[in-house]
């Protein structure tokens, strides 16, 4: 009974030890990583400030410029001719409805403005 206590605490302490080599391998690989990449991140940044320098041609720019407009115009949704009639009645109908408050509010201050000018003659 013994025994095995025994060897049930040597494989915990085996065990312990081969978590703790195994951390301290994990850590050295994570240095050794972030050694790679800022070396990486670095030769990337000279790269990419190669690729600053080669700008691309005008005529590059323009083609680019076409397909992306060509790209953009496959994407309208042209309306139904039903709704483009419904909307332009919509339209029509409110510029009848300002038209009107426009005139109105004109007459009115038109004649409140002769019921001003009206008062000074009086006096």
């Amino acid at each position: 009974m013994a025994d095995k206590k025994k060897k049930a605490v040597d494989v915990a302490e085996k065990d312990k030890k081969a978590d703790s080599a195994k951390k301290t391998d994990l850590k050295k690989e994570s240095k050794e990583s972030q050694k790679e990449s800022s070396k990486s991140k670095s030769s990337e940044s000279k790269q990419s400030a190669k690729d600053a320098e080669k700008k691309p041609s005008v005529f590059s720019k323009i083609a680019k410029y076409f397909r992306e407009c060509k790209s953009e115009v496959k994407k309208i949704v042209w309306p139904t001719p039903k709704a483009t009639f419904r909307n332009m009645g919509i339209v029509l109908a409110v510029l009848v409805l300002i038209g009107l408050f426009i005139f109105v509010l004109d007459t009115g201050l038109v004649a409140l403005l002769g019921l001003i000018m009206d008062m000074g003659k009086g006096a």
